[in-house]
């Protein structure tokens, strides 16, 4: 093969393989996924009540465009549906939590059950619409 044609195809294949990445990572953004996990006292500590239906409990960081969009979306959600309630810590200024939790970067939105369990965890700022389902996934297995 002519060494210019290999540097072509190299050239292709690398766009190629950074698109189809870059698509993955577009379609997991900021969507609510099933997790588990999360220690009780923990939770607590961060200001997680026990009893409460569900909770969205997000980790933020001061610089973090994202997280304002997450907080709003949240935020909105805990206003407008009965039951929710929403929490929102400095990731930097609880960081064996964040380790615990397995929160690697920000915004983070864990949705706790009324157990205290973690049953869904958003990487990224979360749509309206998946906060909504999760919330509603969780007061339906509550029912």
């Amino acid at each position: 093969m002519h060494p210019s044609l290999t540097g072509l195809v190299v050239a292709v294949v690398a766009i190629a393989v950074a698109t189809g990445c870059g698509l993955v990572w577009r379609a997991r953004e900021g969507r609510v996924r099933p997790a588990s996990g999360g220690c009780a006292e923990t939770l607590a500590g961060l200001g997680v009540e026990a009893g409460a239906p569900v909770t969205l409990l997000q980790f933020s960081s001061l610089y973090c465009a994202p997280c304002r969009v997450a907080r709003a979306v949240c935020a909105d959600v805990a206003a407008t549906v009965p039951g929710v309630r929403y929490v929102e810590v400095d990731a930097d200024r609880h960081l064996d939590a964040a380790r615990e939790l397995h929160v690697w970067r920000t915004p983070t939105v864990l949705v706790v059950d009324a157990r205290g369990r973690v049953v869904g965890r958003a990487v990224g700022a979360p749509s309206r619409e998946h906060v909504l389902a999760a919330v509603a996934e969780v007061g339906s297995v509550l029912s």
